[in-house]
């Protein structure tokens, strides 16, 4: 998986291929996997392929233009009653969006994070297009599919020493 790490880098332009069922699970079984604060799980998922549908996803903000060329998107949403720790269900969102996109690079499949939250004018609009019900919060949209042309990955030279602070 460290490998996926390095592979990953955003995906905006994808080919006319499909993702199959197979492969929008493992992702999703990725993103369950995420660590949560006191295990509360706030993650509900809307697996978007409808074309209208992703084309109105893809106006909600001008970053989500990605989801109208997307094969599929994911919608990234987060309960909002029920948690133990609900300060922390961003956080919990936050890593379970990240291993969805390194388990999608894992596969060689491309993907992009589209925020959403903490906008409230783009999450109502994301709500009504997936039809979430009430103490569901969309958190991020995420466009997967197989990438247009082969993306460059950006992982491996992003170290920098100087943000390292030892403290021995």
């Amino acid at each position: 998986m460290v490998e996926a790490i390095y592979k990953r880098a955003s995906v905006r332009a994808f080919a006319d291929e499909a993702v199959t069922d197979d492969q929008v699970r493992a992702a999703l079984r990725a993103a369950m996997a995420a660590p949560s604060g006191g295990n509360q799980q706030p993650w509900e998922f809307f697996v978007v392929r409808d074309a209208e549908r992703r084309s109105r996803l893809s106006q909600v903000t001008k970053y989500a233009k990605p989801a109208d060329a997307a094969p599929c998107v994911i919608v990234a949403c987060m309960r909002t009653e029920g948690l133990r720790f609900p300060s922390l269900a961003v956080q919990d969102m936050g890593a379970a969006v990240e291993n969805l996109l390194l388990a999608v690079a894992d596969m060689d499949l491309g993907a992009v994070w589209m925020g959403i939250a903490p906008d409230e004018e783009p999450m109502k609009a994301v709500a009504d297009i997936v039809g979430a019900p009430e103490g569901i919060q969309p958190f991020a949209l995420v466009a997967l599919g197989r990438p247009a042309a082969p993306p460059a990955a950006k992982g491996a030279d992003r170290y920098e020493e100087s943000r390292v602070h030892w403290l021995n």
